[in-house]
C-alpha cells in the first residue's frame, strides 16, 4: 500500500492527492492527518498554488469511513487544520459526500467533472461535526439549507448553479483544468494572491465549529510542542525550564 495523501511539486504548483481509490476514498486516520501534514508542507514550501485531487474514477471521496472514522476530521481541512495563505484549488469527480465536501468548500477554486455529486446526509445518519455550517457564509442561506438538512443529491449542475463550483467540465478532464488555472496562479504575484485570500477569510464569517476547530488547532500546537514538553520535564526535575518558542 502507497501513501494515504501524495504530494507532488511542480513548476511551483502543489499536487495534492487522496489515495485510498480502494475504499472510495474514504475518510480514515491516515488520510486526514496526511492532509494536515501536506497543507502544513504547502504553507511552509515555495510552491505558489495547491490543487488537490483523488484517485479512482467512482469518487472524490465518499467521506468519513465508518469502519475507521477519523479522530477529528477538521484536521484535514485547509484554513481549518492548517494554515493556509495560498490557493488551493480542488478537482472533484464523483461522489463527494459529508466532511469530503467540508474540505472542499474550504478551498479557494472548485472544478467539478460532470460526473460529480455532492451530498450531506448526516441529519439522516443522527450525527454532524458541525463544519458544514460554514456553507451558510459560501453559498445563499436557502441553499445551503436545502444541502444541509435535505440529504439530497447535488449533481454537477445544481453544485455550480449554486455557486458550490466555479467550473464543470467533461469526466476525466477536472485535474487538467484545475492545473490550467493553477498555471496561471503560479505565475500571478504571489503577495497579491495571499492578501486577497486573508482578506477574504477574514471577511467570511465563521460557524461556532469552524471557530472552535481553529482554537483547538492552536491549543493542541502548544500542548505538543517543544516548550510544553520542556514545560512538563523542568517541574518534574524540579528546575527552571528552557523555553525555545518552538
Amino acid at each position: 500500500m502507497g501513501d494515504p495523501v501524495t504530494y507532488n511539486s511542480v513548476n511551483d504548483i502543489a499536487t495534492i492527492t487522496i489515495n485510498r481509490a480502494d475504499r472510495m476514498n474514504a475518510l480514515n486516520e491516515d488520510v486526514i492527518i496526511g492532509l494536515q501534514q501536506a497543507w502544513q508542507r504547502f504553507e511552509e514550501s515555495t510552491d505558489r498554488v495547491a490543487v488537490l485531487h483523488a484517485a479512482g474514477d467512482r469518487a472524490f471521496s465518499v467521506g468519513a469511513d465508518v469502519k475507521n472514522p477519523p479522530k477529528e476530521m477538521w484536521q484535514g481541512v485547509p484554513s481549518v487544520g492548517a494554515t493556509n495563505t495560498k490557493p488551493i484549488i480542488a478537482a472533484v469527480h464523483g461522489w463527494c459526500i459529508g466532511g469530503a465536501y467540508c474540505i472542499v468548500q474550504m478551498c479557494d477554486l472548485v472544478v467539478a467533472s460532470e460526473t460529480t455529486v455532492f451530498k450531506y446526509p448526516e441529519a439522516q445518519l443522527g450525527f454532524t461535526g458541525g463544519l458544514i455550517a460554514s456553507a451558510v457564509a459560501r453559498i445563499p442561506h436557502k441553499v445551503a439549507m436545502e444541502f444541509m438538512t435535505l440529504g439530497e443529491d447535488f449533481d454537477a449542475q445544481r453544485a455550480q448553479t449554486a455557486g458550490m463550483v466555479n467550473k464543470v467540465v467533461p469526466a476525466g478532464e477536472e485535474l487538467t483544468a484545475a492545473l490550467a488555472w493553477a498555471e496561471v496562479l503560479a505565475r500571478s504575484a504571489p503577495l497579491v494572491l495571499q492578501t486577497v485570500k486573508q482578506f477574504s477569510l477574514a471577511t467570511l464569517n465563521k460557524s461556532p465549529a469552524e471557530a472552535a476547530a481553529i482554537a483547538r488547532d492552536q491549543l493542541l500546537t502548544v500542548r505538543t510542542s517543544e516548550d510544553g514538553k520542556e514545560g512538563g520535564l523542568a517541574f518534574a526535575e524540579k528546575r527552571t525550564p528552557v523555553f525555545k518558542g518552538k
